[in-house]
């Protein structure tokens, strides 16, 4: 048994209290509080004060579901400590609740697990750093909507005014203000008592007291209260606490809420109801088309960024006109477009080209995933999504500096989206097979998961978590009192709109809408290659429900729920992506090796096609038309740009004649020939550039053009002409003039000119921004719990005094030795192989205590085995500041 569970050992710190644990229970401690780990403590006092910290518990109460955290913010308004029969009447109130006298073991041992509660059932204690972020004050009112006590709120009264109250009240006057307010105190807190003094109370008086006792507790009074308000200040059910202001005591809003704390508790997560249910083969069907529409958006997307895509802005991001203009090449709404162009980015499949007119374009990790089979293409893409914290649906959203954020900007960080995406899908698991969630039960649920934050901080800047001070009421009648509302705040003390808890809620939004996007959603529903992506188990009650006959029949709105999948680790995420993906292959399209020519110069893909002959299609034809078939259209342009790829008319016709299921019609056989023929007629090179054809009639022809008078063309030969301009822009003029022309090498040959070769360097894809420290795995807790026990030990460990006077005697002190003493005492113990302790500064100079065995002393150092690292070492004896020997 624990000492917190032990009465006759009761921990008297929260070191203590901790001390009295098992391994287990520290582990799970550094497990739900990672930062305490951070770095590892060097014993249990040092881990206690990091526990107590501000920030730390600050962490943690965030972290807290909506019961637990009523739960501790009933702990404090309640005695210090508190009994549980005092929690148990806060949470339940009088009449008792069932459900919450059920849960509410599980929220304490939650608070105790996480060290904000420590103490056995009879002297709970709530951290004291949480009780000042919890407890109400007149400055931050609590979420509970009490306030102060009699005590703290009659602090400033004067004797003889407290002792009117108690007169006034039935009380029996008293010989000094404390035992007064502790009379009237048990006045308010006394059911009957408080009973018979409200039934003397003049009705008006009952009403201002039914405004004030959920909250806030603060209103306002003129200098001349009105016989209704006078009533009550005169028994002490209303204490001044400033000119004007009156408050309502702790105890009597206590008494009238019938001993609850909150108006309402949620001691049971509401269910995620579900809105439809589909057969699971269809959400699986589904969800294929999507992931192979996510495949083909993402690959059309960086085909199009092939020659180097957008500029990137001075501040870093796309413009919002390129961001326009990818939106209208993908046919998606803009906010669609930054989330592909974000998701590639997040992939490693597109980055900056880092050069001096920097712009976008796509990886050499691209052609690495064409490579890929689709599934683990899809797979990648989604491993990228779920981990990452850039979030595109703040873009063109304004940041605090009023600037506008931009897709593959800064500033599109959001820590908490990995762990609302997997939570979301996690809830989707939970449900049949097949069914889609309702979206206000999923949005209630993880709002019950993650409450609004409530706590607030100490002086400085705000905080998200700090609530309002009462607004000044407006004026009314004479004497009236005027509730102190807190903007924000609805009646039972939770946050309204808030900025936080809004961004988690359209995460949430997001995510619904992303997954069904990247097919790990079909319908709504979560597919099964989604519940293997997330390491969920396989539904167990599809044969106990019989399978919907449509899209639209509804669900019971009850059901019960399956256990939640964990949370994986890189490597866990890496094995459940790769089953994802083999789950995923099988339900996608078979591409296919052939088209359907037409006599209107069209081609017609009636599925999704090979990668050859997708690309190859892609340089000899515009596409025209998407959906089930894709069209493809001949031009002069697009057969010119197959000339200029390197192909031959030749190579076209025998390209055409091998994949397509009808003959190549004639049309599309005399457009080949016919540019073919005019293809490289014209040669371009560099003078600055120069034009040169055998037909001398032909150059006479560009030269009478006038739309060659900007490209500075002259003639140095019958067959050659000079331009000023650079060949590029000569190619570009000459084509936009009808002719065909081809670029030169240096050497007189025909380039070859790819469009798809430019790629950035090799990219790292962008780092996730980390929401606090990373959770530790089980050897890290395994080893952290033996060091912080080990220097505990050393820190504890009763020793002899050395030289007559005890040496650190002071808890956390290092001993303090002479060099001289330091060594007799090292050599004294090798000889006899005791035990003893000494105080050690590294050459970082941190200060530690350890506990050691010594083997060795010679050459100014000592080798001895380490109890703290349980290891042997070697200590540089300078560096010693001390040592002790341990006690019997």
């Amino acid at each position: 048994m624990s000492t917190e569970e032990n009465p006759a050992a009761a921990p008297r710190s929260l070191a203590e209290a901790l001390r009295g644990r098992d391994d287990v229970s520290l582990a799970a401690l550094l497990r739900s509080r990672p930062d305490l780990i951070t770095p590892v403590p060097t014993d249990l006092t040092q881990l206690a004060t990091r526990a107590g910290t501000r920030a730390s518990v600050m962490r943690a109460l965030e972290r807290l579901d909506r019961f637990t955290l009523q739960a501790a913010q009933a702990l404090a308004v309640a005695s210090d400590p508190a009994t549980y029969g005092e929690l148990l009447g806060l949470m339940a109130g009088d009449d008792g609740d069932p459900a919450v006298s059920a849960a509410l073991p599980h929220a304490l041992g939650t608070l105790r697990e996480q060290a904000l509660v420590w103490g056995g059932e009879d002297r709970l204690r709530l951290v004291r750093t949480a009780r000042e972020l919890l407890a109400p004050s007149p400055q931050h009112p609590s979420p509970t909507g009490l306030g102060p006590t009699v005590r703290e709120a009659a602090a400033g009264m004067s004797p003889g005014r407290i002792q009117e109250i108690v007169a006034t009240a039935g009380l029996p006057s008293t010989h000094d203000s404390v035992s007064a307010l502790e009379a009237l105190a048990g006045l308010f807190s006394d059911p009957e008592r408080m009973s018979a003094l409200l039934d003397q109370a003049p009705s008006e008086s009952v009403e201002v007291l039914e405004r004030l006792v959920w909250g806030p507790p603060y209103g306002q009074v003129t200098a001349d209260p009105a016989p209704r308000l006078r009533w009550l200040l005169d028994r002490g059910l209303l204490l001044p606490t400033a000119p004007g202001t009156v408050v309502l005591p702790r105890e009597v809003a206590l008494r009238l809420r019938a001993g609850r704390a909150h108006r309402t508790t949620e001691p049971v997560p509401p269910a995620v109801e579900a809105a439809a249910a589909h057969p699971p083969r269809i959400v699986d069907a589904t969800a294929a088309g999507q992931a192979y529409t996510a495949l083909a958006t993402v690959e059309e997307l960086l085909k199009d960024w092939h020659e180097g895509g957008p500029a990137v802005l001075r501040a870093g991001g796309l413009s919002v006109r390129d961001l326009k203009r990818t939106a209208v090449a993908l046919d998606v709404p803009e906010p669609v477009a930054a989330f592909w162009v974000e998701l590639a980015y997040a992939a490693g499949l597109l980055a900056s080209d880092g050069e001096a007119d920097e712009r976008y374009a796509a990886t050499p990790a691209y052609d690495e995933w064409l490579e890929r089979p689709a599934g683990e293409r899809w797979a990648r893409l989604v491993t990228a999504w779920l981990a990452a914290t850039r979030t595109p649906g703040v873009v063109g959203e304004r940041d605090a500096k009023d600037r506008t954020l931009s897709a593959l900007g800064p500033g599109l960080d959001r820590s908490a989206a990995p762990e609302v995406r997997h939570r979301v899908l996690a809830l989707l698991a939970g449900l049949p097979e097949g069914a889609a969630p309702d979206g206000e039960s999923l949005l209630a649920r993880l709002r019950w998961e993650r409450p609004p934050r409530v706590v607030r901080t100490g002086g400085g800047a705000p905080s998200p978590y700090a609530r309002r001070t009462p607004a000044q009421p407006a004026e009314g009648s004479r004497g009236a009192v005027a509730r102190a509302e807190t903007p924000g705040y609805a009646e039972d003390g939770r946050s309204g709109a808030g900025g936080e808890d809004d961004l988690r809620s359209r995460l949430a939004r997001w995510t619904l809408a992303e997954a069904e996007m990247l097919g790990v959603t079909g319908r709504g529903a979560l597919s099964s290659h989604g519940r293997a992506l997330i390491g969920a188990p396989a539904p167990r009650h599809a044969e106990a429900e019989a399978e919907p006959t449509g899209p639209g029949d509804k669900l019971p709105v009850h059901h019960r729920q399956a256990p939640a999948p964990p949370v994986l680790s890189p490597a866990e995420q890496a094995t459940a992506a790769a089953a994802a993906a083999r789950l995923l292959e099988p339900l996608l399209p078979e591409p296919l090796d052939h088209v359907l020519l037409q006599a209107d110069l069209t081609a017609v893909a009636p599925g999704p096609l090979q990668r050859p002959l997708a690309d190859m299609l892609g340089v000899l034809a515009d596409v025209e038309s998407k959906g089930g078939a894709t069209v493809y259209r001949f031009t002069p342009g697009s057969v010119r740009r197959a000339l200029d790829a390197g192909r031959s008319a030749a190579d076209l016709h025998a390209f055409l004649a091998a994949h397509s299921r009808t003959p190549v019609p004639q049309p599309l056989a005399y457009l080949i020939d016919d540019v073919a023929r005019r293809h490289g007629h014209l040669r371009v090179g560099a003078a600055s550039s120069y034009v040169r054809c055998d037909d001398d009639a032909v150059l006479n022809e560009i030269l009478a053009d006038k739309r060659a008078a900007g490209l500075g063309l002259r003639r140095l030969a019958p067959t050659v002409l000079a331009a000023r301009t650079d060949p590029a822009a000569l190619l570009e003029g000459l084509r936009a003039m009808g002719f065909a022309p081809a670029a030169e090498s240096a050497e007189g040959d025909v380039l070859i000119a790819r469009a798809d070769a430019y790629r950035t360097p090799p990219r790292t894809p962008p780092a996730p921004v980390p929401d606090g420290p990373p959770v530790p795995d089980d050897t890290l807790l395994a080893a952290a719990v033996r060091a912080v026990r080990a220097g505990d030990l050393a820190s504890t460990a009763p020793r002899r005094p050395v030289g007559g006077e005890a040496a650190g005697s002071a808890p956390g002190e290092l001993p303090r030795t002479s060099a001289a003493d330091t060594l007799a005492t090292l050599q004294a113990a090798v000889l006899t192989n005791d035990t003893v302790w000494i105080g050690y500064v590294n050459a970082e100079g941190a200060a530690s205590q350890r506990v050691i065995a010594p083997i060795r002393v010679e050459g100014g150092f000592v080798t001895a085995y380490d109890h703290t690292a349980d290891e042997v070492r070697t200590y540089p004896l300078h560096r010693i500041t001390g040592v002790a020997e341990l006690a019997d």
